[in-house]
């Protein structure tokens, strides 16, 4: 439901330091078996057609008779799930096109909210594997500071995203000292405030558009033109939420923020699709376990649990080192979100009750206050 870094601006008025923070008791998230394991599971062994044709050939080995009815299941089982895994990389490659030669070490990658959470995983990730990495985030350092917590090579500018002006400046000074960016992670979020509308401040509701929407358009604006004339071309990486099509109750800055981001990214890939070098990657993840939304209990353990940063870290590293674009949703109920949109009304009502992801906020800053 969330993402992993924050910004917060030095200059808010005293009535954002009063309702976006956040209850002091974190609310432990429970580990137990998921939909997502299981999955995981099943996609190396009974889902997988290498597996699917190994049985196939145990049944050969058997001298199993064609016209067996085993015989004839399990081809025709191996064949379906062979099938679907065509389809899947045809369909990638149709929507998504030939992956870009990525070089880490021709490439200038840029993080924004990098100072912690899933922003900070990456930048440390590209770091120490010798990319040139730049981190845009409002939290101040020290030298020692920063050396400590990204090692040698990262330059890190102190600004808010939110402010085009100092984006503007600091890709004058990526620009010059490490070179034009290529790769360009967009992570930052603001903290949630986890109000009813009707209690939401309007300065509250301004602040978290500005930025995780308004931030996000300086800095694409900003940096995507150096992308377009790079001769080796460049990937835009979007960290978005399920949240912007989900929309649950209590989160109504915080849902329309990041449904507008989510419609930004996919109008930058609609303008930029006919450049098979310029490749777009929207994440679309869940809950993470991140200040963010720390203090939130999951409505769901098994079907929508809390993601670890690392493993959100792992799949968009990868996806960007492959060169690919496309679309990264986590946990295994995300996916499905596209398909919950076409549900008749009355079961979308019975599937959110059923889940409690409209109950989840209000329930869970009552039992942090009570904790408390």
């Amino acid at each position: 439901m969330a993402q992993a870094s924050q910004t917060a601006s030095a200059t808010d008025p005293p009535i954002l330091k009063t309702t976006a923070k956040q209850p002091p008791t974190s609310i432990p998230h429970r580990t137990t078996l998921t939909l997502d394991t299981l999955l995981a599971v099943l996609s190396k062994s009974l889902l997988n057609p290498f597996i699917a044709w190994i049985l196939v050939l145990c049944l050969r080995a058997q001298v199993t008779p064609q016209t067996d009815p085993a015989w004839i299941l399990t081809v025709s089982y191996a064949c379906v799930l062979t099938a679907v895994f065509i389809a899947r990389g045809i369909n990638g490659r149709i929507a998504d096109g030939v992956p870009r030669a990525v070089d880490l070490t021709c490439e200038v990658v840029v993080v924004t909210g990098g100072a912690s959470g899933l922003g900070l995983l990456i930048a440390q990730n590209y770091a120490m594997r010798g990319a040139k990495v730049a981190v845009l985030d409002i939290r101040e350092y020290g030298e020692e500071e920063l050396e400590e917590v990204f090692g040698e090579g990262v330059l890190y500018c102190a600004v808010d995203v939110a402010e085009r002006g100092l984006v503007e400046s600091a890709r004058e000074r990526i620009g010059k000292e490490l070179g034009t960016p290529t790769i360009i992670i967009n992570c930052a979020a603001a903290r949630i405030n986890g109000l009813p509308l009707l209690d939401l401040p309007a300065e509250a509701f301004e602040k978290t558009i500005r930025t995780n929407l308004l931030a996000a358009f300086h800095l694409y604006q900003v940096f995507l033109p150096g992308i377009i004339t790079a001769g080796n071309g460049g990937t835009l990486v979007t960290v978005s939420s399920v949240l912007g099509q989900l929309t649950a109750a209590g989160l109504s800055d915080y849902a329309a923020s990041k449904a507008g981001l989510s419609a930004l990214h996919r109008t930058i890939e609609a303008e930029v699709r006919g450049n098979p070098l310029i490749k777009t990657l929207l994440v679309e993840v869940g809950q993470m376990s991140t200040p963010l939304f720390d203090w939130v209990q999951a409505p769901n353990s098994f079907f929508a649990p809390v993601l670890e940063p690392v493993a959100v870290a792992r799949e968009m590293v990868a996806a960007i080192d492959s060169g690919r674009g496309g679309v990264i949703r986590l946990p295994a109920y995300a996916t499905l979100v596209n398909w919950y949109a076409v549900l008749p009304a009355a079961v979308q009502r019975i599937a959110r009750y059923l889940s409690g992801i409209d109950a989840a906020v209000t329930s869970s800053r009552q039992a942090s206050q009570k904790a408390d």
